[in-house]
């Protein structure tokens, strides 16, 4: 769901003192977006199921938190659009490096095994485990989401309402200020560029 006209103000008024170095407008702007982060963050880690064997919703949060606000140091969102949009990569840049860490040919999840540590004598699991991602699964769904990252800004954007935090098509246009006709032009242009990597990343989700 779009923020409302009212979340938006505020997020506009504290945006431009949080960028310029008040602490109490950045603590205020990051209290103001929380519920909207984190729903966003549990939505990309659901899509992220190994990682969140391993991790929850409030730690990717933190990270990526701490990411956006160094970020904020570089990079000078405008509106409450931009500031979301770079919430959202800051976001998927965390589940990102999770992934490799956990996942990677050094992690410990690759390398983990709970029957060989747990011994002959222990008793099963309560609940199988969860295999949807083997590890070349995961390497497309990193490669979908690193690609993502390549689009054009016009259409990353319009996968970031979409794909990452839920919005349809016509709550897109809103966000945007555009027709909804603009908006499903620019999802398919990127579904078409995605197009090698999405079907493996879905199947693999």
């Amino acid at each position: 769901m779009s923020d409302s006209p009212d979340q938006q103000s505020v997020t506009q008024q504290l945006l431009p003192r949080a960028i310029a170095g008040d602490e109490a407008a950045l603590d205020g702007l990051l209290r103001h977006n929380c519920d909207r982060l984190t729903s966003l963050t549990r939505r990309m880690l659901g899509d992220f199921r190994r990682v969140r064997r391993w991790t929850e919703t409030a730690d990717v949060l933190q990270n990526a938190l701490l990411r956006l606000v160094s970020a904020l140091r570089e990079v000078k969102p405008l509106s409450s659009r931009e500031f979301l949009a770079l919430a959202t990569l800051q976001i998927r840049r965390e589940l990102l490096d999770l992934a490799r860490k956990f996942y990677g040919p050094q992690g410990l999840a690759a390398h983990h095994d709970s029957a060989m540590d747990a011994g002959p004598h222990a008793t099963a699991p309560a609940e199988p485990a969860d295999l949807s991602h083997e590890p070349c699964s995961l390497a497309q769904w990193t490669e979908l989401h690193q690609q993502i990252e390549s689009l054009p800004d016009d259409e990353q954007e319009v996968v970031g309402l979409i794909f990452y935090q839920g919005l349809s098509q016509s709550e897109a246009a809103k966000v945007l200020n555009v027709a909804v006709r603009t908006v499903q032009r620019r999802w398919h242009a990127a579904l078409c560029t995605l197009h090698g990597v999405w079907d493996q990343g879905r199947t693999g989700s």
